[in-house]
């Protein structure tokens, strides 16, 4: 599995530098508005995003909060990093990984995550880190692309998943709902507006 780790780190440390342009088009009309709804959900002071990547989600940090951003490849750091400095974002950026995180038990207030647990190559791991660190009563936001329940498609996605993961290191056939309420948490909502092959995802420890 940490062969696995590397080889999907060294896909987005090599994708880095063009990241926001190749999903520029995407975030403008899509992405961006599903971002705002999942953030104004958070709550409470401390708050980790997890796979920060280039720091898409910067705009839509709330204010008055001590925010974490981490993520497995240095080179998204890189991106973030800059974009930090440029726009005055108020944010502590770490290299490390989901499947690990090494915070307490009970560190944070809402654990946040968007376009994630794709290419965690053991999103269940991943997904009890997260509840892990969540404070009792806190609450992991999700913002996550999933298998299609409709059968042709979630066929075509199987058939060309491994194709996406060899150039991108992102699986399209993660049933990642399915996953988080596998972990132990008090409870697990869908946003109802959610579309579906995009889920917002709500669970609260």
């Amino acid at each position: 599995m940490q062969d696995e780790n590397e080889k999907i780190k060294k896909k987005y440390n090599r994708i880095a530098p063009y990241f926001d342009g190749l999903e520029g088009f995407l975030e403008r009309i899509f992405l961006k508005k599903k971002r705002q709804i999942l953030w104004n959900k958070v709550e409470g002071e401390h708050i980790l995003e997890v796979g920060v990547g280039t720091g898409k989600n910067f705009p839509f940090y709330p204010p008055d909060t001590q925010v974490t951003a981490l993520d497995f490849s240095q080179d998204m750091l890189k991106q973030a990093r800059s974009k930090r400095h440029r726009n005055g974002i108020s944010v502590e950026i770490v290299l490390m990984d989901v499947q690990s995180l090494c915070y307490a038990d009970n560190s944070f207030d809402t654990v946040i995550a968007t376009f994630v647990f794709c290419s965690v190559p053991q999103p269940i791991k991943g997904l009890q880190e997260l509840y892990r660190v969540c404070k009792p009563g806190g609450q992991v936001l999700l913002l996550e692309h999933v298998l299609s329940s409709n059968p042709v498609k979630a066929m075509m996605m199987k058939i060309l998943n491994p194709l996406v993961v060899l150039v991108f290191g992102a699986n399209i056939n993660r049933q990642t709902v399915k996953s988080i309420q596998s972990c132990g948490f008090e409870k697990v909502i869908v946003d109802p507006a959610s579309s579906d092959m995009v889920k917002l995802i709500q669970a609260v420890k």
